[in-house]
């Protein structure tokens, strides 16, 4: 498999390469150059393949240039030692629950699998790489640090606000064996931002000091959420016997892309629903329409390495399969007071306790009936993060919490930080000189 930039359709880069240095110079995104024919592997598996068993064999398939199948595998099992699970909640209504990892979040799937597909790489290609991650609610660093555990040729410096640092284990601290270099930043979060933004626009600094990215401007991070849709079909595919959507919050939009990349690989899907945004809605005629569209594609700002958006991919699978945008992406207006309204339906009709993310995914389910109205079609909720992160609102709502694991309880233990610095990259720069050393 190669892959393009989404402002460049002539340079074409393999799989390492991509993940490796992951931001196009052309300020684009990196996006697969071809369409996959998957449908004998996806037809092959059952209710009892397991995901890591999908994992292994769809990257084989996918990146059977560079990587042999005992080396997929291999891969495979050191990512995910968990797994998705795949619930009914009714007749033709399902979730498909993405917080069963190590930080309750669908985030711990995809750094997991980048962080494998990355230690393979570098060991065969005898060089080490650093990845920089300005920590917040969004991105956890414990997530990037769990993932890191154990790798030999990969390295993390994770940039913490002041005062936020939580939740890491001295373990996985680079002076006491570990990968992560954690540090508090003298600032609110946008001084994080702001040096990550600085650091990765130097294409000469990234280079030097074998830089990528853990968020999903690395198609490393991003191509194994088409996974969760292999696994859900596989899942399904016995008592389904109609149309299967999926619907999902909009967020970045990286699961809707990963679930276009799906059905590109030949996965049985007949749509996706997604809640509207000031980016991708509807026209007068209730048809989806991206608005960025209106502005050429060559005179935007360079793709953000701190909060990527992937409407640009979404566009180039619009540009490419024009009926998709009329076709299989149904967006739905969702309104904070729909959002509640779900949560509580959610909970009075199937006893369940949601994230608002899922909560969002099923009132635009509701609202889209208009596509979904076979009695005989399947409806998967895409849910991305355990409900105890939302105990508080979910008490207000429905009058319970849902338990909190322990796992996810100490992910709130502050920890105090060893490392001060100003925000400067000057600073980052000492970091990194000293972890080559």
């Amino acid at each position: 498999m190669q892959f393009i930039s989404t402002r460049n359709a002539e340079k074409r880069l393999n799989f390492s390469q991509t993940i490796l240095d992951c931001m196009p110079p052309d300020g684009g995104m990196y996006v697969p150059a071809n369409e996959e024919n998957l449908r004998p592997w996806i037809l092959y598996m059952n209710e009892t393949t397991s995901f890591q068993g999908i994992a292994g064999t769809l990257t084989s398939a996918l990146l059977k240039e560079e990587l042999s199948p005992v080396v997929s595998e291999r891969i495979a099992a050191k990512a995910f030692p968990f797994s998705p699970k795949l619930k009914k909640l009714s007749g033709h209504l399902y979730s498909l629950e993405l917080y069963h990892g190590p930080t309750g979040a669908d985030g711990d799937f995809g750094i997991s699998y980048l962080a494998s597909c990355l230690e393979h790489i570098l060991i065969m290609q005898d060089r080490d790489a650093v990845i920089i991650s300005a920590v917040s609610d969004d991105t956890p660093g414990v997530c990037v640090a769990t993932a890191l555990r154990d790798k030999k040729r990969l390295n993390a410096i994770l940039l913490y606000p002041k005062g936020t640092m939580k939740g890491l284990n001295e373990r996985d601290f680079i002076w006491n064996g570990g990968n992560v270099y954690p540090v508090e930043v003298n600032g609110p979060v946008e001084s994080c931002y702001r040096m990550m933004r600085e650091i990765y626009a130097d294409r000469g600094f990234v280079s030097e000091y074998g830089l990528t990215l853990a968020n999903t401007v690395n198609i490393g991070r991003l191509l194994p959420q088409t996974f969760f849709y292999m696994y859900a079909f596989a899942q399904l595919k016995k008592e389904a016997s109609g149309d299967i959507y999926y619907a999902m919050a909009a967020r970045n939009y990286g699961n809707l892309v990963a679930g276009l990349y799906g059905w590109k690989f030949s996965l049985p899907v007949n749509g996706f629903i997604t809640d509207s945004s000031p980016a991708l809605g509807t026209d007068v005629t209730g048809r989806c329409l991206v608005l960025d569209s209106v502005v050429p594609i060559h005179t935007r700002a360079h793709a953000d390495p701190v909060t990527p958006s992937n409407l640009e991919r979404l566009e180039e699978v619009f540009a490419a399969h024009p009926v998709i945008l009329r076709t299989m992406v149904f967006p739905a207006e969702v309104t904070e007071a729909k959002q509640a309204e779900a949560v509580k339906e959610l909970f009075v009709k199937y006893g369940e306790l949601t994230s608002p993310h899922t909560a969002s995914a099923y009132a635009a389910a509701r609202a889209r009936q208009d596509i979904v109205e076979e009695d005989d079609s399947s409806v998967v909720l895409i849910s991305r993060t355990h409900p105890a992160f939302y105990a508080n609102i979910l008490k207000v709502l429905c009058g319970e919490e849902p338990e909190m694991p322990d796992h996810i309880r100490k992910l709130y233990e502050p920890v105090t930080p060893k490392y001060k610095i100003e925000a400067d990259i000057s600073a980052v720069q000492d970091i990194l000189n000293e972890i080559r050393g």
